[in-house]
């Protein structure tokens, strides 16, 4: 039966086709890998770059700066990318933005300020935005009607894949930064070796130096250069969109523009797939990624930190620590910081263990959901049915997972996780499938890079602020994680309600002939 499916929906490809989805999905891929590598670096770069603590105000507001401006570099950016492919072509777009991300990763691994380390994460994000747009408009008019469902569906699936990709990387150069046997998956292991020190680059060395040249968090940086060494070996056998240039070789390619895309015809179209997917994103931002935010509140959790606060911090050794802290002229209260101090090392080693684990709850969870939208999409004729497959389900299973688990199980928590990314995580596929056959060829990419870069990433991300304020807002005497919780739960539900509501005047395409 699998096969023939495979064969009924997946006629077979050249070799230039398959080529075309290897570098699409590669680019997919590292698209989440860059962006999901920043949550891994950046308490390790605060403290080597400005020797700035968790916890203190410096931290919070790199912290958010690290996580922010990007995010708005790359919807502004992306949106102009997305006019320039409709300008200059997707393919030679797409190759730009490969190799913008790619070589700012690598050289952000050389950084010697946070300012330089902010400058070359807003490349990344800028390159990560445009090629998202560039890809999907290349790959919908390259591939013919019966293939083109099921190819930006399973393309798209590898981008679920970057974020395990990017956790196996960055634990492979942690035990290589030390000598050590690196992990991977299933237990295995690579044999231990020493990266090379990291040094200033030329002229670069004036301005500062690198405190530790082998520092983990670095090398991380640097693989992000792994997609363009196989971009440019076949960047010569790629093809250009034939649709794009068949209209240009004609003189027929209207000048893209960005006040067309509220013109009569296309107004409703442009807001409506805006809002629906900045929803789609605040979901994921406003409810999953404030997971590791809520479960040091969970019982599991709890138990586990005062069970190793009882080992690696018994009464014996605090009494120990208190001598030689008033011996050391320490005031009472100075100690009891101290002591407090140390229990927060010891409690966030735990804690971070059990976010390591949930985290990959919700990554397995949109990988699966991608497959699913792959295949749903190639069978299921209306894209209003096949979104609210994913958003009715999810009006249920979102509050239940933040509202009852995020406050009561670790476990059920992880399962509730798995679902709500399977569900949400799927959506961005649905999004990648539906935006090209929403705006005419000569607005494709400015119109996708609208939706996605304008209403996903600089309205969308903000929602993690939002959930948030919204917990320090909350009434009650309960646990900050508890409030995260009760305010992601509110997010979600309010997400997909919206989106579920708005469905209803999604535009459903017609047999789009894509060279219109």
């Amino acid at each position: 039966m699998p096969a023939l499916f495979i064969s009924r929906h997946f006629p077979r490809l050249s070799w230039i086709q398959w080529l075309i989805c290897g570098i699409a999905a590669t680019g997919f891929a590292f698209d989440t890998y860059e962006l999901l590598m920043l949550p891994l670096i950046v308490k390790p770069a605060l403290l080597e770059l400005g020797g700035i603590r968790p916890g203190s105000p410096e931290f919070t507001l790199w912290f958010g700066l690290l996580f922010y401006i990007p995010a708005l570099a790359g919807g502004f950016f992306g949106l102009l990318g997305g006019y320039l492919t409709d300008c200059f072509g997707r393919k030679k777009v797409l190759t730009i933005s490969i190799l913008l991300y790619a070589f700012a990763a690598f050289v952000a691994g050389f950084s010697i300020s946070l300012p330089m380390l902010l400058v070359l994460r807003c490349l990344v994000f800028i390159g990560v935005s445009v090629e998202f747009v560039a890809a999907v408009a290349w790959l919908a008019e390259i591939f013919p009607k019966q293939q083109r469902e099921g190819i930006l569906g399973i393309t798209q699936v590898f981008s679920s894949l970057g974020g395990v990709m990017v956790a196996v990387a960055n634990g492979i150069v942690t035990a290589w930064s030390t000598n050590s046997p690196a992990p991977l998956l299933l237990g295995f292991h690579l044999p231990a070796l020493q990266l090379p020190a990291i040094v200033p680059l030329p002229g670069l060395d004036l301005l500062g130096s690198i405190a530790n040249p082998h520092a983990h968090w670095r090398y991380t940086l640097m693989s992000g250069l792994i997609p363009a060494i196989p971009l440019l070996l076949v960047r010569p056998f790629l093809p250009e969109s034939p649709l794009w240039m068949e209209k240009r070789e004609r003189g027929q390619l209207q000048r893209p523009s960005i006040t067309e895309l509220f013109s009569q015809n296309l107004r409703k179209t442009t807001i409506i797939v805006t809002l629906m997917f900045m929803l789609s994103y605040a979901a994921f931002y406003g409810a999953i990624a404030q997971v590791t935010q809520i479960i040091p509140g969970l019982p599991e959790v709890k138990a586990d930190v005062a069970a190793a606060l009882r080992q690696q911090l018994p009464d014996t050794l605090r009494d120990k620590f208190k001598a030689q802290w008033r011996a050391a002229g320490k005031t009472g209260a100075e100690t009891s910081q101290l002591i407090g101090a140390e229990e927060r090392r010891i409690a966030s080693a735990v804690e971070q263990a059990h976010a390591a684990q949930i985290m990959k709850a919700p990554e397995f969870g949109g990988l699966l959901g991608r497959f699913a939208l792959a295949a749903l999409a190639i069978v299921v004729v209306s894209r209003r049915r096949l979104l609210r497959m994913f958003l009715l389900p999810g009006l249920v299973v979102m509050p239940l997972t933040f509202a009852w688990a995020g406050v009561t199980s670790f476990s059920w928590l992880e399962y509730g996780i798995f679902l709500a990314g399977f569900l949400t995580v799927g959506q961005f596929s649905f999004w990648g499938n539906y935006l090209p056959q929403a705006f005419p060829l000569h607005l494709r990419g400015t119109g996708e890079s609208f939706a996605a870069n304008i209403g996903g990433r600089m309205i969308g991300t903000s929602f993690a602020g939002l959930t948030q304020w919204i917990a320090y807002c909350l009434p009650g005497s309960v646990s900050n994680a508890a409030r995260i919780a009760y305010a992601a739960a509110a997010i979600a539900l309010l997400c997909y309600l919206l989106n579920l509501v708005g469905s209803f005047w999604l535009p459903e395409p017609d047999a789009r002939d894509l060279s219109k």
